[in-house]
């Protein structure tokens, strides 16, 4: 066998390397975001805070659908035949429950967090749209009793501003066990914003930062809640209804033990609720989306026999008028707005944006609240920056967001075919994902099934 010799006269062609990758892969598990917060927390040894609500991407409402009147339903005219838009909150036990003209009311937002310019133009807000606002940690101002027709006064377990006088004021109490963007945490005011007022209001010591309890101090359970809330019909006459505030976690059973305990309204409040200061971690990552707590919430009302007996107001991410009846045809007789109320006063404008790149942050991002300066003059206790905002002009404002989302609501009603907004109804739905069909417990578009279905 003759073996080929291997010629050496010949210079070999050189192998071209691979071109260098011009757009390196990224991981999804360690973003930028998530290096960049590793970075933050090795280098300061504290957990981020901010404000606001869970910025991840959740199911909610934009994943259902209405399904309009064509052939087997009629459809309302909407310029001659009426679709009313008026709740009753707090008949079950209250003498004096509240009368509202549209079903979406303001949450509470504290006087401390919010400046007293901003807490007034709610009130004004409120009181053009014919709602009721509600006062939130620290007591109630002068400003917003006095531009609110309607106010509810929250109780929380820090007890700060606080007094008898004052629960007799309102026009309810809503009793807050928790909220939606930290179920099972306190609140939060950082130092920047405990003004003399605000210190005086609160009992504390001007510019520490105050962290609130998680849980009221004289009671650990639902037993104890039912003698707090006879405790306050009593102090209030019995006039006065009672709300129970729930961050969503655990909603079928904590409806029940509020419902148990003697409340008129119960109130649950989803994690794309804002929060004017607290965790990142306890933002992003505790409690349950708005979508998947209602249903729940429902359950426990019918399986008491008090559902509409005992009234249910949704909040956590409500933007407009399609997510306050999408709510409401899941089973809710009112939603309640924060963020969306303080964009409409012009909170995060873009038109501010070079002040809030200053800050270090953008016009949208709403990371800003804690910090106390707040180009837009609503999260902040600053005397030059809160002047900014004349509550007159943010009072009308927020009247008419308020309208738009009401006549959204009966747009989106009268094509279903009902004389009321309370009259759609889980069947008015469709779900577009799997996740928002199970959480609803609405069908899948197209079919007549949803994950979970009893019988499937």
């Amino acid at each position: 066998m003759s073996i080929t010799p291997v010629r050496t006269d010949v210079a070999m062609e050189p192998v071209t390397p691979p071109a260098p990758r011009t757009a390196p892969r990224q991981s999804a598990t360690f973003d930028l975001y998530t290096i960049t917060e590793i970075q933050r927390a090795a280098a300061t040894g504290i957990y981020d805070i901010r404000g606001c609500g869970a910025k991840r991407k959740l199911p909610h409402f934009d994943d259902l659908l209405f399904l309009g009147a064509s052939m087997s339903r009629y459809p309302l005219e909407g310029y001659r035949e009426r679709c009313d838009t008026n709740v009753v909150l707090g008949t079950r036990f209250a003498k004096k429950p509240i009368e509202l003209r549209i079903p979406v009311t303001i949450a509470g937002m504290s006087f401390g967090a919010l400046s007293g310019q901003a807490k007034e133009a709610l009130g004004r807000g409120a009181t053009r749209a014919g709602t009721s606002t509600t006062t939130g940690d620290g007591g109630m101002t002068e400003e917003e009793r006095g531009h609110s027709r309607t106010l509810v006064y929250q109780y929380l377990p820090s007890r700060y501003g606080m007094n008898p006088t004052d629960l007799r004021r309102a026009d309810a109490i809503e009793v807050v066990v928790g909220q939606g963007a930290k179920p099972g945490g306190g609140g939060m005011l950082l130092g920047q914003k405990i003004t003399a007022r605000v210190a005086a209001m609160r009992r504390l010591p001007e510019g520490i930062d105050q962290r609130s309890a998680s849980r009221h101090p004289d009671w650990t359970g639902p037993d104890d809640l039912a003698i707090k809330i006879g405790e306050l019909r009593e102090i209030t006459a019995w006039e006065k209804p009672i709300y129970v505030k729930v961050g969503a976690s655990r909603p079928y059973y904590d409806v029940a033990l509020a419902v148990k305990a003697g409340a008129d309204v119960v109130v649950v409040d989803g994690m794309q609720g804002g929060t004017a200061a607290t965790q990142e971690v306890f933002i992003e990552h505790v409690g349950l989306p708005t979508l998947a707590a209602i249903r729940p919430a429902v359950q426990a009302l019918q399986d008491l026999g008090m559902h509409r007996k005992v009234h249910l107001v949704i909040s956590g991410g409500i933007r407009n008028g399609a997510d306050m009846a999408k709510a409401l045809a899941l089973g809710a007789d009112a939603v309640a707005i924060g963020t969306a109320a303080l964009i409409a006063l012009g909170d995060n404008s873009p038109a501010l944006e070079e002040e809030y790149q200053k800050l270090g942050t953008t016009a949208g991002a709403y990371d800003d609240w804690h910090e106390g300066r707040d180009p837009a003059g609503i999260t902040t206790q600053d005397p030059e920056l809160a002047a900014r905002l004349d509550p007159e002009l943010g009072g009308r404002r927020l009247a008419n967001f308020l309208s738009v989302m009401t006549m959204e609501a009966q747009a989106i009603a009268r094509a279903c075919g009902k004389r009321h907004l309370h009259n759609l109804e889980p069947e008015d739905l469709v779900a577009l994902t799997l996740e928002a069909a199970a959480m609803a417990r609405i069908p899948l578009a197209g079919t007549e099934w949803y994950p979970g279905k009893p019988g499937t």
